[in-house]
Parts: C-alpha cells; structure tokens; sequence
C-alpha cells in the first residue's frame, strides 16, 4: 500500500525530497515544511507526480 513520492518546493519548484506515503491513510496530497538548500530555509514542500 505504500508509495513513492516526490516534494517539490513551491517557492522554486525543485523536487528535492523522496519519501514513501500510505494511499489508504493519506489519499490527499501531502504537504510538509522541509529545508529548502536554495533559500538556505525551510519552506513548503508539496507531493509531486
């Protein structure tokens, strides 16, 4: 049941995180607050295709 995803950054639109989610738990697009080495801070990452 689990997948691979990728996050993106909104701010520039790099994919710069892989992880896994669980389709039956979270059947919407996950959103997290991770580091972004461009900006050198943390900002809103979202789930990619």
């Amino acid at each position: 049941m689990r997948v691979k995803i990728t996050l993106a950054c909104t701010e520039t639109g790099d994919r710069n995180y892989i992880t896994t989610k669980n389709k039956r738990t979270n059947p919407d697009r996950l959103e997290m607050k991770k580091y972004s080495p461009r900006f050198k801070k943390y900002t809103l990452h979202r789930e990619t295709k």
